[in-house]
């Protein structure tokens, strides 16, 4: 009796042989409202991200924001108004399949912005992400940052605050709690 079953198509981004298998937008909800919190509402800061999902574990990512407003330190205030990059891969470590949409992520990204000088950092990245409905997922991401430029000058020759790094010290955090949809 011929096996009745529907042959698998490779190139369909929800089979589990596929390369590409599905594109994420995610729009970062915890920053602005930290900032915004902790500088008592002199600084904004928005992020926003894409990341492709290849071969159930690798996730190139492509993260972006922008940072306005006064960041001050020390009786020293300084304007803030310069968006950012970072650009970098997850892996997930689970075992994987289609049919599982959820993800622990670990990761590493290289970020960078122009203020007059461009400012370069590095970072790892942990966090996981779940499937709420189908297409809808939320996620958050624990970073430790690592400064490569400017980082031991003094308040008058470099910024206070880095858009996309934060307050500038040789090592820094950052989290994100985002809400993604899939394409």
């Amino acid at each position: 009796m011929a096996d009745l079953k529907p042959a698998v198509n490779p190139l369909h981004p929800y089979s589990d042989t596929a390369v590409y298998q599905g594109t994420f937008i995610k729009l970062d909800a915890f920053t602005p409202i930290y900032e915004a919190a902790s500088t008592k509402g002199s600084l904004q800061s928005y992020e926003a991200a894409v990341t492709v999902r290849l071969i159930n574990r690798f996730y190139p990512a492509l993260e972006g924001g922008y940072a306005f407003g006064k960041a001050e330190q020390d009786s020293i205030t300084q304007p803030v108004h310069c968006g950012f990059l970072r650009a970098g891969m997850d892996y997930n470590p689970l075992k994987k399949s289609i049919q599982s949409p959820h993800a622990l992520l670990i990761g590493l990204r290289a970020g960078c912005t122009l203020q007059e000088v461009c400012d370069a950092w590095g970072e790892l990245a942990v966090g996981c992400q779940m499937q709420m409905v189908s297409g809808f997922y939320m996620g958050w991401t624990f970073r430790i940052k690592f400064l490569f430029t400017r980082r031991n000058s003094s308040p008058a020759d470099a910024p206070i605050y880095i858009p996309g790094y934060g307050i500038r010290d040789d090592m820094n955090w950052g989290f994100n709690y985002y809400f993604a949809w899939r394409f």
